[in-house]
């Protein structure tokens, strides 16, 4: 990793009287694809925005490779959701009109409506796409620009599965080029394409690292199969706080506690067979739960 090509320094957001972000910083080194995860309505849109210079921010600095106008000047591609597709138009009419408006524009967009499965769609006009289908358009559109860093908004959102392993490959092909990527989601299993995470709370960026040492520093991690035991739970796990996942719940183990006591209180009946309460690796839906829920003091 070479010295930071995005840069944030004490950004602030405000609207009117309402503040989005208070004090954001932020660093993303060149060649790096940084996952900015938060639940929607934390402000990671704006925060995008404002480091795309498509949104001035209302104090603090920003910086992509040397300019705060990163959006306007031809270094950065920039994903905002449901703000590229012109309704009136076609799909193809779409893409001759941003191939005429950004200058570095390639015909890579051939690749990307064929890998996205939107080619056989390109003369419908927007306004009759399903929102899944607007998204592959302004994928392709943006991911045809080339620049040294994209900013993709929410990418997959709206995606199925396949797709957005997809999305997942492309994004991992620009940084094996040396391209620098920032995706903003709320969805766990975006933490999968991360060299680093960042988590919005509350206007800040509270933590940020590799998955694997964000994984590592988690509380341990107990799930139980039955709703019933685990409403017993609460006074073991931080804050009181149980976390539905695929059948079971979980949570996270106060510090004083452990798995054994977490087991006590179910009872006897409970702890037997698929009802036993037990120690488990955590998930990016553990992290995610964690670094946007609970990680405060007064949850420990």
């Amino acid at each position: 990793m070479s010295a930071p090509i995005v840069t944030a320094e004490n950004v602030r957001k405000e609207f009117e009287n309402d503040g989005v972000l208070d004090g954001v910083d932020l660093a993303v080194e060149s060649g790096e694809v940084l996952v900015l995860m938060g639940p929607n309505g934390v402000g990671k849109s704006v925060l995008l925005s404002c480091l795309a210079g498509s949104e001035p921010p209302s104090a603090g600095t920003v910086d992509v490779c040397g300019t705060s106008e990163a959006g306007r000047n031809g270094t950065a591609s920039f994903l905002l959701q449901e703000a590229i597709g012109i309704d009136r138009l076609t799909g193809r009419e779409n893409l001759d009109f941003y191939s005429r408006l950004h200058p570095r524009f390639t015909d890579e967009w051939r690749e990307y409506v064929e890998r996205l499965d939107i080619a056989d769609d390109l003369d419908k006009r927007v306004e009759n796409y399903s929102g899944g289908m607007t998204r592959k358009l302004e994928l392709a559109i943006s991911l045809a620009i080339d620049v040294p860093v994209y900013f993709l908004d929410e990418p997959t959102a709206g995606l199925d599965l396949s797709v957005m392993q997809t999305v997942h490959a492309i994004v991992r092909e620009l940084r094996t080029a040396g391209k620098t990527v920032v995706v903003t989601s709320h969805l766990p299993m975006d933490a999968d394409l991360a060299d680093r995470i960042a988590f919005l709370r509350d206007g800040e960026i509270v933590t940020t690292g590799a998955p694997d040492d964000l994984m590592a520093s988690l509380p341990p991690v107990v799930r139980v199969s039955s709703t019933e035991a685990a409403s017993t739970l609460t006074e073991h796990v931080r804050a009181g706080e149980l976390f539905s996942d695929g059948g079971e719940v979980r949570g996270f183990l106060c510090e004083d506690a452990d798995a054994s006591d977490a087991e006590a209180a179910v009872g006897d009946t409970a702890r037997t067979g698929e009802h036993r309460v037990v120690e488990t690796e955590p998930t990016y839906t553990d992290l995610f739960n964690y670094y946007t829920k609970l990680d405060r003091p007064e949850a420990r």
